[in-house]
């Protein structure tokens, strides 16, 4: 098991053997009769009336099964009618039959539990939930992103079988881009004694001293039940090895800690153990990384005491194939790509990250900004964000809570400034360890009361004018455009939800022309800034701007939605990593343009580059800082090439422009159960088709758990057995594949 919990006496993974079906959110009587009945669910407790879903008599046999994290969303048809924001997908109002989705699921509880607690947690449901247990009604939570903890210990039927259902009702957007529907994240089942940490509940504070080389790490602990207990702390390093025993006491003193950074994500844990007459009742493990951050108004951002420049992307939880409900075993794989292009942190964009991210994360080195979902001083808004703060405080990678995002209506007035003050004094009392900001689009007052200012885009905010003015002030670029489009598209294609990158369309305009430069250049120039996040990591669905639809998807992703670097990515890690970079576009295969001027660029982190066209030399030119070459030539088939010069010796790029599609090159990644394919079309000499649109066929003897290409317009099924290549690319995740056969 992983999470902030591990054991307690037992927690164990409850997403598998699931029912789904569809319900109806335009009328009760159409939805199973839900709440129709004479006694419904909050008139009576687990009412014999009642015959709906929550009922253990009722019938699901049709029902599809599922396991989860499951996203209903993803195998919905597109319409042009659908909401914008979340790409044209056939759910939200205008689509009650199915923006209403109910989960049911039968399990045991052995019979020598009964006296212990039991609960069960879920991580993360879209939206709007409702939970049962053996026809008693648990609760709900309205948000979609808010992980949720239900007691059932006295709903049960120990010995025998049991009941949980959930209905989840997608109707209401609550953010302005894709969101997916359903169990989207994990759900555990948990057994402890009754007097038990509560989830979520231990707190660890760490202080430096004697620069770094002695840590007292402090630990707070809430504890349920009314039984007397003692609690003993037990400290292990990361192989396992006991490090020191406390009872009674909550602070281990340590010398020589072994200290968590973006390198070295060493990571500790402390078991909690809770005592009652000296027998354990429960068992909590807390995973915890020991480091110090700060930021600096003149300095930027300090890890352990070393200045580091934020290098950051904003991301949404979404994956080619999975939508939403993206494996824990894929984490990994996305932040392995953007770390490949150097990045060193994300924001979470708008929404509470989801705790098995927030995991890898923690595991990979990866720095977190943890954004709420919605700002206000309101006691709802201040209970959303006190499950954020609280389950996600212990995670080494977290560096500041993010409390809202461009909030229009109040950016300019009195109360933005009046509800950030209310929200940051909330995130001192749960969390005085760390400072909170919010993100502005260029309204001054919302940012006046935050420990940390963040500007989205600077063409928006003078940035640099309210430094001179503010100069006490911590900055911090929360959003920056990428000015990315459509991955391998040079020129119009005729397919209105395709677009040139802004970077390099001499018809783009001011703000995107050159941005992916214009944004690094800034922040890298600058000590007092802290960094950037660009706008964004990876393409998602949803808020196609400034297209429509046919449009389904944003394209200003460094890489597109399954992963694959857009030529931004080759700048960011010129200049992001110590690595030797040597990238050159476009491709040189660029039918129906023989004879046109074309523009080359060059990114590189080679002091000096020389590039050729066909054999000639276009000439050797020095390398700017943070910044790219360019060349213009004739476009004629025949192959391009660039050449680095570095003091260690050159370094060589080159692409020939390939013949017709003959074979498949298939890169295969391992993440748990589940197998990566990258697959790429190639000619019958090896060379990669760049612009290949062609069919391909997987065949398994795993499961499929999606497929994908890149494609910003795409419209096709997502958990299908074949896939059409996107300029010559394509994905597919499969799970527990032995035999894996992907062909033309």
């Amino acid at each position: 098991m992983h999470r902030l919990l591990f054991i307690l006496l037992l927690t164990s993974l409850f997403n598998g053997g699931w029912k789904f079906t569809f319900g109806d959110a335009s009328d009760p009587a159409k939805d199973f009769g839900c709440g129709t009945e004479y006694f419904n669910y909050l008139t009576k407790v687990a009412s014999i009336h009642n015959s709906g879903p929550y009922s253990k008599d009722f019938d699901d046999s049709a029902w599809e099964d599922v396991d989860l994290p499951h996203d209903w969303v993803v195998e919905l048809g597109f319409d042009g009618a659908a909401s914008h924001s979340h790409g044209y997908k056939t759910v939200g109002y205008k689509y009650p039959k199915t923006s209403v989705g109910w989960y049911r699921k039968m399990f045991t509880v052995p019979a020598e539990d009964e006296g212990k607690s039991v609960m069960l947690r879920f991580d993360g449901i879209f939206r709007d939930s409702r939970v049962w247990v053996n026809g008693f009604y648990c609760g709900g939570e309205p948000s979609g992103y808010a992980t949720s903890v239900y007691d059932i210990s006295d709903y049960l039927n120990y010995g025998g079988e049991n009941l949980v259902c959930v209905r989840v009702d997608a109707t209401l957007e609550e953010g302005w881009f894709y969101e997916g529907a359903g169990i989207y994240r994990d759900v555990y089942l948990i057994t402890t004694g009754k007097t038990h940490v509560k989830p979520f509940g231990t707190f660890v504070k760490t202080s430096f001293s004697k620069g770094y080389r002695k840590a007292v790490v402090d630990v707070e602990t809430e504890v349920v039940g009314n039984d007397d207990y003692t609690i003993r702390h037990t400290l292990f390093d990361a192989d396992g090895n006991q490090v020191k025993t406390i009872k009674g006491g909550k602070s281990f003193k340590i010398k020589n800690p072994h200290l968590w950074s973006v390198d070295d994500p060493y990571l500790y844990t402390i078991k909690t153990q809770v005592l009652v007459n000296d027998a354990v009742t429960d068992e909590y493990t807390t995973t915890v990384g020991l480091r110090d951050a700060l930021f600096d108004p003149d300095k930027g951002f300090f890890l352990n005491g070393e200045n580091i420049k934020l290098k950051g992307v904003n991301m949404h939880q979404d994956l080619a194939g999975v939508g939403s409900a993206i494996p824990d075993s894929l984490m990994p794989y996305i932040i392995g790509r953007l770390k490949w292009m150097g990045c060193n942190a994300i924001r979470s964009s708008h929404n509470p990250m989801s705790p098995a991210m927030l995991d890898a994360c923690d595991k990979a080195g990866m720095l977190v900004m943890d954004e709420n979902r919605q700002f206000g001083s309101s006691e709802e808004n201040y209970r959303l964000l006190a499950k954020l703060i609280k389950r996600d405080r212990n995670h080494p990678s977290v560096i500041l809570w993010s409390l809202g995002n461009e909030e229009w209506g109040v950016e300019w007035t009195d109360k933005g400034s009046k509800i950030t003050a209310t929200m940051r004094e909330w995130c001192h009392q749960l969390d005085p360890t760390r400072l909170m900001t919010v993100a502005t689009s260029s309204g001054p007052n919302i940012v006046e009361t935050a420990d940390v200012a963040g500007y989205n885009y600077i063409k928006q905010n003078d940035v640099e004018g309210l430094k001179a003015k503010y100069p006490e002030r911590i900055s911090i670029g929360t959003e920056e455009t990428t000015g990315c489009g459509t991955r391998g598209l040079y020129f119009p294609d005729g397919n209105p939800g395709h677009m040139v990158a802004g970077n390099i369309d001499p018809n783009a305009a001011d703000s995107l022309r050159h941005s992916i430069e214009r944004g690094w250049k800034f922040y890298a120039e600058r000590d007092w800034a802290a960094g950037l996040f660009y706008w964004t990591g990876f393409d998602y669905r949803g808020e196609p701007n400034p297209l429509v639809f046919p449009a389904t998807g944003s394209e200003f992703g460094i890489f597109d939605y399954c992963g694959f670097p857009k030529d931004e990515a080759f700048y960011l890690r010129s200049w992001w990593t110590d690595e030797k970079v040597l990238h050159a576009f476009p491709d040189w295969n660029l039918p129906g343009h023989e004879g046109d001027e074309i523009e080359v660029w060059v990114y590189s982190n080679a002091p000096e580059v020389e590039l050729f066209a066909n054999g000639v030399s276009l000439g050797r030119k020095q390398m700017p800082e943070n910044g790219h070459l360019g060349w213009v030539t004739t476009y004629q088939p025949g192959t391009l090439k660039a050449i680095g010069y570095y003091e260690e010796g050159p370094m060589s790029y080159e692409y020939a422009t390939p013949s017709a599609p003959a074979d498949l090159r298939v890169d295969k990644q391992q993440f748990g159960d589940i197998t990566v394919c990258e697959i790429s079309v190639i000619d019958a000499d090896g060379r990669f088709v760049s612009n290949a649109n062609v069919p391909v066929t997987i065949s398994t003897d795993g499961r499929i758990l999606g497929v994908g290409n890149g494609d910003p317009a795409w419209q096709a099924q997502e958990k299908a057995s074949t896939v059409k290549t996107f300029n010559g690319k394509a994905i597919t995740y499969l799970q527990n594949a032995k035999n894996i056969e992907i062909k033309l």
